[in-house]
């Protein structure tokens, strides 16, 4: 599993340079002009300040809301993602920033940053897989899956606290560790609101937790339909037009579980919500952040996975994408 890279400052020791830029989210304003204000092109070294390089996109006119992300690496090159909300689209929303002055017991936070990184040294070994099969996430890696197995028992002691800190703590940090956590409890139903409430987050890292708990009770529900666990798919739709990377990863990857049967309810709401979402990231270089979207695109548009996945193979993605395009039209 690949990093990705939120702050600048992380990876300027290595002084890396960009090998892609991609730019999404930007329907009317001309990309000539979002290049311009960006300052970066490939091969350039990575820019020292992302808050800078996001202030100059916002002096745009009808750029509402700029972000800047770098994704290490494809080649030994970044990818810069070039996130852009206009003045009048479609855009994802979030609530508020919480502001209560409340926090997680410190067993908990404890417990999930040393999970987080168990994490980081198992990814970069290569060690990712996961079971979802009961609801949350069970790794592979064996210290991981014990500092997993903790949190389950910490989610049936402090379920109400996981809860209230989720929706209400003013430290984000704080509401990323319930929302992680609160994925263990035990009785699944009890806690798809909160997750469905950390969706909508002001904060990507609470988001992006929240996302993969609710993905994995929504696979322990479809193993058991008896539970009647409803996990509504709405907000992945909406994550789709985020400004975040982060975020469309995350949306399109759950919306491929909800969508792998077919479900039109699900399919008519993409459709109605996010094409325009998909075709940008379908043309993304990186082929792990594009083939989601890509898959996607082919369901709402008609075709199987094997139809899309033969093109792709064939070389012929962009051809293809162009074809579902102008049959829509």
């Amino acid at each position: 599993m690949k990093a990705l890279l939120l702050f600048f400052p992380l990876i300027m020791a290595a002084q890396p340079r960009v090998g892609w830029v991609e730019i999404f989210g930007a329907k009317k304003v001309p990309p000539a002009r979002i290049s311009k204000a960006l300052r970066v092109n490939a091969g350039d070294p990575i820019p020292a300040s992302k808050t800078e390089v996001e202030e100059n996109l916002q002096d745009v006119p009808d750029v509402v809301r700029a972000r800047v992300e770098g994704f290490c690496c494809q080649d030994g090159k970044v990818i810069l993602y070039v996130g852009i909300e206009e003045r009048g689209a479609s855009a994802f929303q979030v609530l508020p920033e919480p502001d209560k002055d409340v926090d997680l017991p410190a067993e908990i936070t404890a417990v999930y940053r040393d999970f987080a990184s168990a994490l980081a040294r198992a990814a970069a070994s290569g060690q990712t897989q996961e079971d979802l099969t009961r609801g949350h996430s069970l790794m592979a890696d064996l210290p991981c899956r014990t500092l997993q197995d903790r949190m389950a028992g910490l989610a049936e002691l402090h379920e109400d606290k996981l809860r209230e800190v989720l929706r209400q703590s003013g430290d984000p940090e704080q509401r990323a560790i319930a929302a992680y956590v609160i994925g263990y409890a035990k009785d699944k139903s009890k806690v798809i609101d909160d997750l469905q409430v950390g969706l909508q987050d002001p904060d990507e890292g609470t988001r992006r937790n929240a996302a993969r708990a609710l993905k994995a009770i929504a696979f322990y529900g479809s193993l058991n339909p008896g539970l009647h666990l409803r996990v509504q798919p709405t907000w992945f739709v909406e994550m789709l037009n985020s400004s975040s990377l982060s975020d469309r990863l995350e949306g399109a990857n759950a919306l491929l579980f909800f969508t792998d049967k077919p479900n039109e309810i699900v399919l008519d709401n993409i459709r109605d919500r996010a094409m325009a979402s998909l075709y940008e990231m379908s043309q993304w270089q990186y082929l792990p952040h594009a083939l989601p979207a890509y898959l996607l695109l082919g369901r709402v548009s008609g075709k199987t996975d094997q139809e899309m996945q033969d093109a792709w193979s064939r070389g012929e993605r962009e051809s293809a994408i162009q074809s579902l395009r102008k049959s829509r039209k």
